[in-house]
């Protein structure tokens, strides 16, 4: 289990398709406030999640050297959620993502995961300027991107989506870039 990157609490790491990440991902496609602010993915079964991993991050993985990788509380090993970097059509910048499992929320995690996600993009991959883009409406997530130092860019709408999100964007550090 290659670790990319460690925080206080969390430790980052790559997806796999076994049956630990399978359950995991399973659960999380199927959170209601996934459902809410991020998309139903249609993912009900061990097999779609196995092949959602497949099909997402380990085409990421390959492609761009990067993706969104499994939360893991250092202290027990919890499957938390996933936090990572995504390379979509329609936005100029990598962008960030995050989602936990209901029971870590409120507590944090995110946020840290986050940071680590951003040093790490900054630091190790040589990403200076990241976008991130939210359901208008999720307020929690606003929040935490503000917190980041990520500035509100408007809205858009990615191809194919038929919603507004609203786009933030965390410029390249001062110099830089």
């Amino acid at each position: 289990m290659l670790t990319l990157i460690e925080t206080e609490r969390l430790q980052l790491r790559l997806l796999r398709d076994d049956d630990g990440d399978a359950t995991g991902m399973l659960a999380l496609l199927n959170e209601p406030g996934f459902h809410q602010y991020i998309a139903d993915r249609g993912v009900r079964t061990l097999e779609q999640a196995r092949d959602y991993i497949r099909k997402g991050p380990f085409v990421s993985y390959a492609a761009n050297g990067f993706g969104m990788y499994v939360i893991e509380r250092r202290e027990d090993g919890a499957w938390m959620g996933n936090a990572g970097l995504v390379r979509r059509n329609g936005l100029v910048h990598v962008d960030i993502g995050y989602a936990l499992l209901s029971d870590f929320i409120g507590q944090g995690y995110a946020l840290e995961a986050a940071r680590g996600v951003v040093k790490h993009a900054r630091e190790v991959l040589g990403i200076e300027t990241l976008c991130a883009i939210v359901s208008q409406g999720n307020v929690r997530s606003v929040g935490l991107l503000e917190k980041l130092g990520f500035v509100a860019d408007g809205v858009t709408r990615l191809p194919g989506e038929n919603e507004d999100v609203l786009l933030f964007l965390l410029p390249a550090l001062a110099g830089e870039e």
